[in-house]
């Protein structure tokens, strides 16, 4: 990271500050806990307090508003993920942990967790209902939203969504539960691929629809709905996935944008750029309505910056365009808006923070409070006026000396490494691992794309890439900067890069049965071997580190030998193959097999097919 001497002076004050409001804290962070890593924020129904979900520390902070410090902490027995105040202000609810997720229902008038739900896996984005009486979550590597009945204290049912639900908001009546799903589902060959957003009648506890963004869209990340719920706002990146990754100017490669759907007719209006002309707005993540509902403001955690949005203009103008008028020198029509780079131009301030990562983010008043994730600190934007210095920054705790792991995480997820801040690594690989689509890299060719690659184990598999170009990870991120980021970095940068994408963890299977393999699994880690995949599916990550020509090359890839990639994580790693062709591991197997090259499985019945299928996913 590249520090001037302003933002190495805003620290400066960020740390004094936040040493002042540390002395006030009643409990402490856990003896060698090293990051707190704030990444959701809400506040109580009084605009008396925030509560900061604090992922590293396994903690609540307790934010008091009128004294602008940190009162409290609230310790948990695992990590928190999000959290929301009951509409009575007697509980918070926050959702955490991983494979066993739960939701701790936190008593704050008894300082205790009075209950704790089962959740799924990984469970994001509590949500309760207006009477108090249901609460959902979202159990993203389940696809589902998890709904309880808070009076029985039982589980009422799990709602099917699309792929990866991470946010959730509901309308004021209580009778739509709006939810942003993380990725695409679906092939990642064809003419559209992109992530949708689910329209869920709570009545009956099902999804009415799922809304489809533009082709290109993942990287879901935030939503909120208007004040009367009317509309529902999404974060994404909208990716070009259909150009070759030639140039990074105008919006190439990665756009950031935010979609506006109409909740009652569950129709997308329109999708509006984030970027400017000559400036990316990357990764766009949590957002918030003010209560009067003029104002958007929107995190940007890879440019560490929030926009300020005039909600009313942005509609007036959508409602414009959409009625045939001519709103700027590229955009008569709808079809126009998801393009045009200016289209936010006299409605939307960008305010720099002084704080890293934005994530979460809440409104009390006319201030929005951001969850600074890698400074560990909290953001105050005022959202009206010209102040000059509109935003500053709290420490929520001692500052920790940065490890090369930390900053590696860091760089990784930062766009001002790249060329005009357009997309940061975590752009195509969100959470270091996939964003399902197909992007042409020009590393083996032009007009040969594949899919993307999770980072997970890369460093212990060479050689990487789909054929193999590169014969290791440590070659490929320094080629990443400067051929996708389009930029000249110190070798430390590559070096801290390298050292966090080796510390990456898989996550356990949601397939795993308390841990172990199912019945089904067992079955087919029979077959794994009879069908002779375990030949190159080898060793403890199922990897020869070898390439084969196991058929499946099409067009310019006919014939092409594609590295053996590992299967850890494959349950999370859809869609298949090198194009993405392959919506699921089934199809794998039995679509796209010829002459059983890739495996014997032609002979199998279908009941083999799937218990091999069952094995490979809870790797």
């Amino acid at each position: 990271m590249v520090q001037t001497e302003r933002t190495k002076g805003v620290r400066m004050l960020v740390l004094l500050v936040g040493a002042a409001c540390w002395l006030g804290v009643g409990s402490t962070i856990a003896r060698g806990q090293t990051f707190l890593s704030p990444l959701a924020v809400a506040a109580d129904n009084e605009g008396k307090a925030l509560y900061i979900a604090e992922h590293d520390a396994k903690a609540v902070a307790v934010f008091d508003l009128a004294a602008g410090a940190i009162t409290g902490r609230l310790k948990l027995p695992g990590s928190p993920n999000g959290l929301v105040v009951s509409p009575d202000g007697s509980r918070l609810y926050v959702a955490g942990g991983d494979v066993q997720g739960v939701v701790w229902a936190y008593d704050l008038k008894a300082g205790k967790i009075e209950r704790t739900y089962a959740a799924g896996h990984s469970p994001h984005a509590p949500v309760v209902n207006g009477d108090g009486c249901v609460l959902y979550v979202c159990s993203r590597f389940t696809n589902s939203v998890v709904a309880i009945d808070l009076k029985s204290r039982k589980r009422l049912g799990e709602i099917a969504v699309v792929r990866e639900p991470v946010a959730a908001a509901i309308t004021p009546d209580g009778k739509r539960l709006v939810v942003a799903n993380h990725l695409a589902a679906g092939p990642a060959l064809g003419d559209y691929v992109g992530s949708a957003v689910s329209i869920i009648d709570t009545a009956q506890q099902k999804q009415l629809k799922a809304v489809a963004l533009p082709n290109g869209s993942t990287g879901v990340r935030g939503l909120c709905l208007s004040p009367d719920g009317r509309y529902a706002y999404v974060t994404h990146l909208l990716g070009r996935y259909h150009m070759p990754t030639t140039q990074l100017e105008r919006g190439w490669m990665n756009t950031n944008a935010l979609s506006v759907i109409e909740v009652a007719t569950e129709k997308l209006v329109n999708t509006v750029l984030l970027d400017d002309v000559d400036r990316g707005a990357a990764n766009p993540w949590g957002l918030a309505c003010t209560a009067d509902g003029r104002h958007l403001c929107v995190a940007h955690a890879g440019t560490h910056e929030v926009s300020i949005i005039d909600r009313l203009a942005l509609h007036k103008k959508l409602d414009a365009v959409a009625a045939g008028e001519k709103v700027s020198d590229v955009c008569s029509s709808a079809a126009d808006v998801p393009n045009d780079l200016s289209f936010l131009r006299k409605m939307r301030r960008r305010v720099a923070l002084a704080g890293d990562g934005p994530r979460g983010v809440a409104i009390v008043g006319l201030r929005a409070y951001v969850a600074e994730y890698f400074s560990d600190s909290l953001g105050i934007v005022t959202l009206t006026g010209d102040e000059p210095n509109p935003a500053r920054s709290l420490a929520l705790g001692p500052q920790q000396a940065q490890t090369t792991q930390r900053r590696g995480e860091m760089l990784f997820n930062d766009a001002r490494l790249c060329f005009q801040q357009w997309q940061s690594c975590a752009s195509c690989h969100p959470d270091a691992r996939s964003d399902g689509l197909n992007w042409d890299l020009l590393n083996d060719g032009m007009g040969n794309a594949k899919n993307t690659k999770s980072m997970l184990l890369a460093h212990q598999t060479p050689p990487v890439m789909i054929t193999g170009v590169r014969d290791r990870a440590e070659t490929a991120v320094r080629a990443g900067i400067r051929h996708i980021q389009f930029a000249v970095r110190p070798e430390e940068d590559a070096v801290a890069i390298d050292t966090y994408l080796k510390s990456l963890k898989p996550l356990a299977s949601p397939r795993l049965v308390d841990g172990k393999l199912s019945a089904a699994a067992r079955r087919g880690q029979i077959l794994f071997k009879q069908a002779g995949c375990a030949k190159c599916h080898s060793g403890p990550l199922h990897t020869d580190l070898k390439s084969y020509n196991v058929g499946t090359g099409a067009g310019l890839e006919q014939d092409r030998a594609f590295d053996t990639p590992a299967l850890i994580e494959a349950w999370r790693t859809a869609p298949y193959l090198y194009d993405g062709r392959a919506a699921s591991l089934k199809q794998v197997l039995v679509d796209f097999n010829p002459q059983d090259r890739h495996g014997r499985t032609s002979q199998l019945s279908s009941q083999e097919i799937d218990d091999l299928v069952e094995f490979v996913l809870s790797q």
